[in-house]
């Protein structure tokens, strides 16, 4: 009688074993890419909102060391020119390249008077303050606008923007929603309704 023969015990992994490996690691890869894109997203916006704030108060500083007495009324005012879209976001100027800062910052573009070491008269100097606050606002995001406007309380005078006036500061730059990331969006910072915007704004009086 033939003795009897002992099951062969099966060694190493199988092939199911290395399929169910593959995809829980695939799954923890996909949810390590998702948390990294949403941080991406957060970090970029905390940027841009703290460059907003920099220059919403740069801005607020400038006008105020620009004021003088007003010439009708009790307060001081800033020259009209510094309320003027023109002295902002490079308006009127040209570059050929992509970045704005490349193009408008690394040197003084010729269109900007030379107030560093000059003396400036109150439209020059409001000229080349908005170009170097328009400089410090696209430093860190390419996309980012300043808007500088005031809301007269006197029409009757000679000042666009009146002593005691409200003057708005808006810094705003562009957002896209996913799906990990939603903006609740601010009127205030969305005048249009086709637009998908973020925005820092400080409301001052000199």
């Amino acid at each position: 009688m033939p003795a009897a023969t002992s099951p062969v015990a099966q060694a190493g992994v199988g092939l199911i074993e290395i399929l169910i490996t593959l995809f829980i690691l695939a799954v923890g890869l996909l949810g390590v890419a998702a948390l990294q894109f949403t941080g991406s997203f957060a970090n970029k916006d905390a940027i841009s909102r703290t460059q907003a704030e920099l220059v919403a108060q740069q801005v607020a500083e400038r006008l105020r060391a620009a004021a003088r007495p007003a010439i009708q009324g009790d307060g001081i005012v800033a020259n009209d020119a510094y309320f003027s879209s023109d002295n902002y976001n490079f308006s009127g100027l040209s570059c050929a390249g992509s970045h704005p800062y490349k193009c408008y910052c690394l040197s003084r573009p010729g269109g900007v008077p030379n107030c560093e070491g000059g003396e400036c008269s109150e439209v020059d100097m409001a000229a080349y303050d908005g170009w170097a606050l328009s400089c410090a606002t696209v430093q860190t995001n390419p996309s980012m606008t300043l808007n500088v406007s005031c809301d007269d309380n006197n029409g009757g005078d000679a000042d666009v923007c009146s002593a005691g006036s409200r003057i708005q500061i808006t810094v705003r730059w562009p957002v896209n929603n996913s799906a990990n990331q939603q903006y609740t969006l601010n009127a205030r910072c969305n005048p249009d309704s086709g637009s998908s915007s973020a925005c820092v704004y400080k409301d001052i009086t000199l």
